[in-house]
């Protein structure tokens, strides 16, 4: 049974090329099967507002629960657990999703950001608290979550090529204290990383200035 496996053990025993595979999906829905170790392919499904499946636009019918900002507004950790527990592991069960991917613990930078509605609050504190009941209840229902996206994908447009230039303090006591929050108090199974570059600052300005100037001739 390889949900009883040794991870440790089976990580040694990866080759480059396997270890490579596992890191990049079949499509968007399934991870490579490693049929040397007996990994099997893993289905994921999104998302952060209920279990639509593993299809972008014909996605079969599914309980939608409000997004994850009214969700976040409602401070409710116990009612977040209890609905990741009931409501989102029982779904993944019915859909064979073994893993769900969400929750989304970015930051809301600007009410107009394409997904904004995926993340819980502009609040650090907060999305700490929900995420980490978020992915308590999922997980206790045995569906494990992929926390996203790590981190500083606070803007839709260009997600895949903008840089993030910010200061350390900013970094760690603003985007990353919700992935860290809910690492250190829920586990999560999962980390989906986000593309984007990160330039840190110290909190110089000129050094900011000089990366600023660096990342705009470069693009």
């Amino acid at each position: 049974d390889f949900a009883n496996a040794d991870v440790d053990d089976i990580v040694e025993k990866l080759t480059t090329d396997e270890a490579i595979l596992l890191t990049a999906g079949v499509g968007f829905w399934h991870t490579h099967e490693i049929a040397r170790l007996g990994i099997p392919a893993v289905k994921v499904s999104d998302g952060p507002n209920g279990i639509r499946g593993n299809h972008f636009f014909m996605s079969t019918p599914a309980k939608c629960l409000p997004s994850a900002t009214a969700l976040g507004a409602t401070w409710d950790t116990e009612l977040i657990e209890e609905v990741g527990l009931k409501l989102l592991a029982g779904e993944a069960k019915l859909r064979a999703a073994p893993v769900i991917l969400a929750p989304t613990c970015n930051i809301q930078r600007n009410p107009l950001g394409g997904r904004a509605f995926e993340s819980f609050s502009e609040d650090p504190l907060l999305s700490d608290l929900i995420a980490a009941a978020y992915v308590k209840g999922v997980q206790k229902g045995g569906i494990g979550t992929s926390i996203k996206h790590f981190v500083c994908n606070d803007k839709e447009e260009d997600r895949m090529a903008y840089d993030s230039i910010l200061s350390e303090r900013a970094l760690r006591e603003i985007y990353l204290m919700p992935f860290m929050h809910a690492q250190k108090y829920a586990k999560p199974w999962c980390f989906m990383t986000s593309y984007i570059h990160i330039l840190t600052s110290g909190d110089s300005p000129g050094v900011q200035e000089k990366q600023a100037h660096t990342a705009s001739s470069n693009s």
